[in-house]
């Protein structure tokens, strides 16, 4: 720590409390030599004369009493310590009772300037005296003391510490091991210094400093990745709510740090959440997430709420489900989660790549091999269509998920960005569980949103038995099933030609296969594949054949009723078919 001794002679001032005065006989006995050292003195003590008042009150004075001791001390000449605690309220004070250099040389600014530029050039001793600057904040600003110490922490901040020889906080202790030979310490290596070693220091910083060291450090050229990092330090030590967890549990009652109120930690997440750099993926989605929800804790602005969910639309595909299962926060809500809210950041992602996107996909067939090519914008949009198809699932149990909601949410993702409809059916499976008490019409709409020739083998076979779904929906599942199954077939014949082929033509080249021992191996698991292909397809065959028997008996039923219903509505209406009706039934 910086230090610079001043004076000679030995201690000889007292002051008892913080109320302090000067009284007018005092200089009659001592030569005047604060009024030698300052215009301002002079000027006040000769009109105090002209008065004749004997007191004289200083209460604008920066540093109060404190500093006014050290002033003193200075003028007397008497042994007084400049670091870089108190430097700034002395240059201040100094400045405010103008010690110039017309009234001594080597006077107290000039002084206290000259420890200021060697105080800029250390880290530690910078922060100590930018946060003595919340003191005299006024007068640190007008002289500009504060704008040089954030200026001096952001260009070591930027810079590399290992090209430097200033004090780095833990550096001295973690940043070098000592290098021992025959139990001599011979030297000190270098450890390399993490991108975070400035993350702790700067976090004791006031709110409105701490914003301008950002500010600075990334008008620097600082990496966004660790301006992020920063505030993300900055805001798990100042905002509790951040670190409970969905329970909301007490902080541990260890913490040194004293819990700021609501409105505190409200106001320094909306700080924060400007602060935050807007390229994507710089800030986890997990901490978007997480800031999110602590904004609608403690009800922070809407528009704080709306740039938390656009940042996290911007990255959903690298959101995860448990995140994104926010509770409701209100009194008057309905469902257990905040289905709006995911709707909203799901229509954020949604018009954010359809705007990336040069080409509509809707006009073109998107085959599954363009995913396997790494077709990144189709592979993020079927990311996040499988994070919505698990998020209707974790939903769907809600009986107060009302159908519209569920519909919105599921069609959001177009059907392209599905290879699979296995996690939508799922989720519509749960759905029509927990609701049974939806329309037909409700249930035909709802089956529409999945695929029925993109559901898997499991998922066929699961969905041509599940009674909740609609008659139709199953004979498409069933035909498609059965579609899929004569395609294998066929593939199978292809196979066993060119097996024929190559066996009567022995210069023929199998380009299945590199040997003749894969040959035997096919041929011998022919026959039992072909066995098992054309049981399965006679079994289809006559569970689609039922079903639709048994459709064209519901259909014939309801015809016949509906002709019934009509003749009985039309007697009613007409009294005279109602009377030939009666004549012929006597």
């Amino acid at each position: 720590m910086a230090s610079l001794k001043l004076g000679s002679k030995s201690e000889a001032f007292h002051r008892e409390g913080q109320s302090w005065y000067i009284n007018l006989f005092i200089f009659l006995y001592l030569d005047f030599p604060l009024l030698s050292r300052s215009a301002l003195l002079e000027k006040l003590i000769e009109e105090l004369s002209i008065t004749n008042e004997s007191v004289l009150q200083l209460n604008q004075l920066p540093g109060g009493a404190k500093s006014f001791e050290l002033v003193a001390k200075f003028c007397y000449g008497v042994k007084i310590e400049l670091n870089s605690m108190n430097v700034v309220s002395l240059r201040c004070a100094a400045e405010y009772l103008q010690m110039n250099e017309e009234y001594g040389e080597g006077n107290l600014i000039a002084q206290t300037e000259a420890f200021l530029n060697e105080v800029f050039g250390n880290w530690t001793d910078t922060i100590k005296a930018l946060e003595t600057c919340e003191e005299v904040l006024p007068h640190a600003e007008e002289l500009h003391i504060v704008s040089r110490c954030i200026h001096s922490l952001a260009v070591k901040a930027c810079a590399d510490p290992m090209l430097f020889n200033w004090p780095v906080s833990g550096c001295n202790e973690t940043g070098r091991s000592a290098v021992f030979w025959n139990g001599i310490c011979s030297a000190t290596k270098p450890q390399p210094v993490s991108e975070d070693w400035w993350y702790e220091d700067v976090s004791f910083l006031s709110l409105a400093l701490y914003k301008r060291l950002i500010q600075a450090v990334e008008a620097g050229g600082m990496r966004p990745e660790n301006i992020a990092g920063a505030l993300v330090f900055y805001a798990k030590k100042y905002i509790p709510q951040m670190n409970r967890q969905s329970s909301f549990k007490n902080l541990n009652s260890g913490s040194t740090i004293s819990i700021p109120s609501e409105s505190d930690q409200r106001s320094l997440l909306e700080e924060i959440v400007e602060l935050l750099p807007t390229q994507k993926g710089v800030v986890h989605t997990r901490f978007l997430l997480r800031l999110l929800r602590t904004a609608m804790v403690l009800q922070a602005n809407q528009m704080c709420r709306e740039n938390l969910e656009r940042r996290i639309g911007l990255q959903l595909d690298q959101a995860a489900l448990e995140d994104l299962l926010i509770p409701n926060m209100g009194y008057s809500v309905e469902t257990l989660y905040d289905i709006d809210c995911f709707q909203r950041i799901l229509d954020h992602f949604m018009s954010i790549d359809q705007a990336s996107s040069t080409t509509s996909p809707c006009n073109n067939i998107v085959e599954e091999s363009q995913l396997i090519e790494g077709n990144n914008s189709l592979t993020c949009l079927t990311m996040v269509a499988n994070l919505v198809d698990a998020y209707l699932a974790e939903v769907a149990p809600d009986v107060n998920l009302k159908f519209p909601k569920f519909q919105a949410l599921a069609a959001a993702v177009p059907d392209y960005a599905r290879p699979l409809s296995d996690g939508i059916y799922r989720a519509i499976d749960i759905y029509l569980k927990a609701h049974p008490w939806l329309t037909d019409s409700e249930r035909e709409q709802i089956c529409r949103l999945m695929n029925c020739q993109k559901l898997s083998l499991e998922a066929s076979t699961h969905a041509a038995q599940n009674e909740r779904l609609p008659l139709r929906v199953i004979v498409q599942v069933l035909f498609f099933e059965q579609l899929r199954l004569r395609t294998s077939i066929s593939g199978w014949f292809f196979v066993s030609d060119n097996l024929e082929n190559s066996s009567q033509n022995p210069n023929s080249v199998l380009p299945m296969s590199k040997n003749n021992g894969s040959r035997h191996q096919m041929e011998a698991t022919r026959g039992t594949g072909m066995d098992d292909m054309r049981e399965r397809v006679c079994e289809l065959e006559k569970e689609c054949q039922s079903i639709k028997d048994e459709f064209q008996k519901v259909v014939k039923t309801k015809r016949s009723w509906n002709i019934f219903c009509k003749r009985k509505s039309q007697q009613s209406n007409n009294p005279k078919l109602q009377k030939d009706s009666n004549v012929k039934t006597q």
